[in-house]
């Protein structure tokens, strides 16, 4: 699976052993600007049974920048949620192979992008 194929659901469930719990916009993930930095987006993977995942991400340290004068996007973060439990929430690094178990809860919160130009306040 990569971050740039928008695979239904269904065919992204009915493929591997994980059921999609979130998927969508991460809202305010792109910087301000005349013409703002796309959204992320949020999923929630929660795997239904044991399996070995590979991450190979970008921009989890630092932020997409802006250009002439727009802001940053926010960075993107990796979690992995044991027994889907939001309280042993553990972040895990860009790149990283983990083992998880049916149950765990794979988190992933894609960077925004950077915005583009200075706003205009009106």
């Amino acid at each position: 699976m990569t971050n740039t194929r928008n695979t239904p659901t269904e065919a992204f469930e009915r493929t591997f052993p994980v059921r999609v719990l979130r998927y969508r916009l991460r809202e305010g993930s792109g910087g301000t600007g005349a013409a703002p930095g796309g959204e992320g987006i949020e999923r929630d993977l929660e795997v239904l049974e044991d399996v070995t995942v590979s991450l190979i991400t970008e921009r989890r340290v630092s932020q997409p920048w802006g250009l002439a004068g727009g802001e940053p996007g926010a960075v993107g973060e990796n979690w992995v949620l044991r027994g889907g439990d939001e309280a042993r929430a553990e972040r895990l690094p860009d790149k990283c192979t983990i083992h998880l178990v049916a149950g765990d809860v794979l988190r992933m919160l894609t960077p925004g992008g950077g915005g583009w130009g200075t706003a205009i306040v009106t």
